[in-house]
């Protein structure tokens, strides 16, 4: 576990960024994390005392990665821009948790199967994270017939998201 503050960071503007709270980890850190890592990785730990898990660190280039603060950390922390917080991180190899509803249903469209199949495991948690979000059964099994439609027509989570986005603003 390593542990080290960090000030809390607000992008202004950039790209699909803008707005994000932030905190930049430094090149000792991460390499101190995973060694020789570009790419995103996961860790757990804690921003002052909240528990966190499953948090991915994003590179942003030259051995810098950043991790964004959502909106139930910085509640959890009841914290925003420029305040000091307390890590403590190390790297979260835990499995990724699946939808067996989703896997369950999917089983009965070998098209749909197909194409999700053909996804890295970081996209196919896009749907596994949506679909387990649900708050109610009725949304569960709404948002799981929607991914089943998206992937058999080979649609991506952000493409099947804005599809029917398109369709709930055209009835």
């Amino acid at each position: 576990m390593i542990t080290f503050s960090a000030v809390l960071q607000k992008f202004a503007s950039k790209g699909e960024k803008t707005g994000w709270t932030y905190i930049e980890l430094p090149v000792e850190i991460t390499e101190s994390l995973k060694p020789g890592m570009r790419q995103a990785f996961r860790v757990k730990g804690k921003l002052d005392n909240f528990p966190i898990k499953s948090v991915s660190l994003i590179p942003m280039g030259e051995g810098t990665f950043i991790m964004a603060i959502n909106a139930s950390m910085r509640k959890g922390i009841q914290k925003e821009k420029d305040a000091i917080v307390q890590m403590s991180l190390e790297v979260d190899d835990d499995p990724l948790p699946e939808s067996a509803d989703l896997l369950a249903c999917l089983e009965d469209d070998p098209n749909a199967l197909d194409f999700f199949n053909q996804l890295t495991r970081g996209h196919q948690n896009y749907f596994y994270n949506w679909i387990e979000s649900a708050k109610t059964p009725q949304t569960k099994a709404d948002r799981i017939a929607k991914s089943i439609k998206g992937l058999a027509m080979g649609m991506g989570y952000g493409e099947m998201i804005r599809y029917f986005k398109n369709q709930n603003s055209q009835s």
